[in-house]
């Protein structure tokens, strides 16, 4: 094997690049629908993009094992700044999920809380299979209490706030983790049978008395299930009016910054609406091969790592980023609940875009790594 210099993944640097342009372009043609107090979105998303490539070259050069060496530091600092937004978070549409940042704007702990678990995940499901090539299913067991226990703080926190959407991600990026790690499917049974159990429980209550739903959950809780539940009947005024816009861009779309209906959270929900009425069906395949040869390549750059901890940490980051992709698309059809989940790379949102650039910065060491060496 030979080392080689540094070398940038042209593949990944390419398929950002586009990522920042349709972003840009969309959360701009987005600021029409919007106040006039938010007329600058595109400008300060721009920023935070810049920021972001100053943090993923901080990570590139700096390496993963600094930052698997401070794992449970970061988790730490995590969940202090979940418990930190019930004393100064930011309220906003009844959610109390972000810090309020004077110049700056806000700042939402959870969404760096992901990359975090991630972290801290790859880090212990690494050592654990180091540690106990053949483990007992006691010791599974054992170790799979302690992740249920890691992940279950943040999740109670982010919850709390509250914000369903976020939680789910925590426990996709958890199974996901857990699948590709090699442990007893049996687990998976269980867990999804406990799921099925529970989540049929309280859908049973839901639907044969509101009321005691009410009595039993409360109501924050059931308004999120109220929400979450609108999709099923094509209910509610923002899915109407997007699936709307979007069917009205026809085959090329009205053009660039032309939506002519309006419908709400158009730069972060529903940006996929905007690009989608601006631009038409050829400008939503584009975006959508785009995406898929994105995926793929990060699934191409784990299966040339020769580090299980990588390999972990990046199935975490996959399956993350199809979930939201999917979750965020899916709804604007209709497909799917709306959860509020935003667009990976392309939605608008400082501290989304920032996690994803602390991402994209441990994507390009890891395949920075397999490059240097050469056979």
């Amino acid at each position: 094997m030979v080392k080689t210099k540094n070398r940038i993944d042209k593949y990944l640097f390419i398929s950002i690049f586009l990522f920042i342009v349709i972003s840009i372009i969309s959360i701009y043609s987005a600021q029409s629908l919007l106040d006039h107090t938010m007329q600058d979105l595109a400008v300060k998303q721009f920023l935070w993009y810049f920021i972001g490539f100053l943090l993923a070259y901080l990570i590139l050069r700096i390496g993963t094992g600094f930052i698997f060496k401070h794992a449970w530091l970061l988790y730490i600092i995590g969940n202090l700044s979940l418990i930190g937004l019930f004393f100064f978070g930011k309220t906003i549409n009844e959610a109390k999920c972000w810090y309020a940042l004077p110049g700056i704007g806000t700042i939402q702990p959870s969404e760096f809380m992901k990359i975090i678990l991630i972290i801290l995940l790859a880090k212990l499901i690494n050592e654990f299979h180091e540690q106990l090539k053949n483990p007992t299913i006691l010791e599974e067991f054992l170790f799979l209490l302690k992740i249920g226990i890691i992940v279950f703080i943040p999740s109670v926190l982010t919850f709390m706030q509250p914000d369903t959407g976020v939680v789910l991600i925590y426990l996709l990026i958890t199974i996901c983790m857990l699948f590709i790690s090699g442990i007893r499917y049996r687990w998976f049974i269980i867990l999804f049978t406990i799921l099925f159990f529970t989540i049929g429980s309280v859908l049973l209550v839901y639907f044969i008395s509101q009321d005691l739903f009410i009595k039993l959950f409360g109501t924050s809780f059931f308004l999120r299930v109220d929400r979450l539940l609108d999709w099923s009947n094509g209910n509610g005024y923002q899915l109407e009016k997007g699936m709307t816009a979007i069917a009205s861009g026809g085959l090329f779309g009205h053009g660039f910054r032309h939506t002519p209906i309006y419908f709400p959270e158009p730069q972060t929900d529903f940006i996929f609406a905007v690009y989608a009425s601006n631009f038409g069906f050829i400008g939503s395949a584009f975006l959508l091969c785009l995406i898929a040869f994105f995926d793929i390549h990060l699934i191409l750059i784990a299966m040339k790592t020769d580090e299980q901890i990588h390999k972990y940490m990046i199935g975490g980051i996959v399956g993350m980023l199809i979930y939201q992709q999917v979750q965020n698309i899916g709804m604007t059809y209709g497909l799917m609940p709306i959860t509020g989940i935003t667009l990976p790379f392309i939605s608008y949102g400082g501290s989304s875009l920032l996690s994803y650039m602390i991402m994209l910065g441990i994507i390009f060491y890891i395949s920075n790594k397999n490059m240097r060496y050469t056979n």
